[in-house]
């Protein structure tokens, strides 16, 4: 199975961007976690700081044999729709990760425009959640976990 890991704006500076929230551990170590623990996955890691990249990366995953996404939006969890409109117009499924509980931090947060359009949502489960999100595309077995 090939899984797309989509990290969104600032999700590079893991270990820097405030380590009380999302730990100290780097972006590397996100990555090179999530390939230790699934194995059998065929994982390709994308980072970007800029909504029409992530969008183009999401459309090629149409045509380019990806069999599912774990997307972290970061901010754009919030106002993106393009980014919502771009896993809606592919058939392939996407689960949206958060490291941190989104629904207990600032209100802003609570709100997600993309997870509608993903077919579930893991949040506040650190870097446990991309597995979690990679085992439910494996199974096709989809829920919301918090």
């Amino acid at each position: 199975m090939k899984i797309l890991v989509v990290n969104g704006p600032n999700m590079n500076m893991l270990g820097v961007r405030e380590p009380d929230i999302y730990g100290k551990n780097t972006y590397a170590d996100l990555c090179g976690y999530i390939a230790a623990e699934c194995e059998d996955v065929d994982f390709e890691f994308f980072q970007s700081n800029h909504e029409g990249a992530i969008i183009d990366r999401i459309q090629a995953a149409h045509s380019d044999g990806t069999d599912g996404i774990v997307i972290n939006p970061a901010a754009y969890t919030h106002y993106s729709f393009a980014i919502h409109d771009a896993l809606k117009a592919i058939a392939v499924p996407a689960v949206e990760v958060h490291i941190s509980d989104i629904n207990s931090r600032e209100t802003f947060r609570h709100t997600s425009v993309t997870a509608p359009a993903c077919k579930a949502q893991i949040c506040g489960k650190g870097f446990d959640g991309y597995v979690i999100a990679a085992r439910q595309l494996q199974s096709g077995n989809f829920e919301d976990v918090r």
